[in-house]
């Protein structure tokens, strides 16, 4: 019972810091206004962007996963991580 108990901790604890890595890993908000799922690319009207040096603008990215596009559509709010690959500005995570 005792391993069991610790082992519900251990993966309880587990999961928090992932939940807070990825809150803090969505270090951008923005407002969807166009989804090109057949190129999978995103326009996003952001906030600044420091880690990519970007000022608040509305900017195309690519998706790292185009399946993020399922989740969101124009007019929603989102948090995301952007980075950039290959010389393109990419999503690599999205939540609303």
């Amino acid at each position: 019972m005792k391993r069991l108990l610790a082992l519900t901790a251990t993966v309880a604890g587990l999961a928090l810091a992932m939940g807070a890595a990825l809150a803090q890993a969505l270090n951008a908000q923005g407002e969807v206004r166009r989804i090109d799922a057949a190129n999978g690319k995103i326009t996003v009207k952001h906030g600044p962007i420091a880690n990519l040096e970007l000022p608040a603008m509305t900017l195309v990215f690519k998706v790292a996963d185009p399946a993020m596009l399922n989740d969101v559509k124009p007019g929603d709010n989102v948090r995301f991580a952007a980075e950039k690959i290959n010389g393109q500005y990419t999503i690599t995570a999205i939540k609303k």
